[in-house]
């Protein structure tokens, strides 16, 4: 059973999470955003460490808070002037960009529970894999391998880089 405490952090944690997430989505000042987006990112570690998963806080810690958010800034401080206000959104934005996001939580929500390889069972328990095993899990090229997506994602990553640093040198 798990202690009071436990479960408050955990609410607590939820509720940073909520709040810096609508936070990085509201403002109008990117590098406000990009802040906000470094917060949710380490709420998201505390939620790992919370659950015993040390090496994916740690993971997530050093790769999401500490490479892709300083690639963020980096990018926003070569294409934009870090001071400037984006623009306003219409309201016609505004309920084009709402109607999305309720067709993705519809699209979340069907995806979870129509899923049945979890429904009426608990999750493994982090004692029940080793980190060997799990950096072969993920980085396997076997039907449900991470390998292929992980390289797709480098190599976005690394067009957005090169297509910042061609919009800097021509301005």
């Amino acid at each position: 059973m798990e202690s009071l405490g436990s479960i408050i952090m955990y609410f607590v944690i939820a509720l940073a999470i909520i709040v810096f997430s609508v936070l990085t989505v509201t403002t109008r000042k990117i590098l406000r955003s990009a802040t906000y987006l470094l917060f949710v990112l380490f709420a998201t570690a505390l939620v790992y460490f919370q659950m015993d998963y040390e090496f994916l806080g740690a993971v997530q810690i050093a790769v999401y808070a500490g490479g892709i958010v300083v690639l963020f800034v980096f990018s926003i401080l070569l294409t934009h002037r870090p001071g400037e206000n984006a623009d306003a959104l219409t309201n016609q934005r505004r309920w084009l960009g709402l109607s999305a996001a309720l067709v993705g939580v519809a699209a979340c929500g069907y995806a979870l529970f129509s899923y049945c390889k979890f429904c009426g069972q608990a999750l493994p328990e982090a004692s029940d894999f080793n980190i060997a095993e799990l950096g072969q899990f993920l980085l396997s090229t076997d039907k449900f391998g991470y390998l292929l997506p992980f390289e797709a994602v480098s190599v976005l990553l690394l067009a957005c880089i090169i297509g910042g640093v061609v919009i800097a040198r021509r301005r």
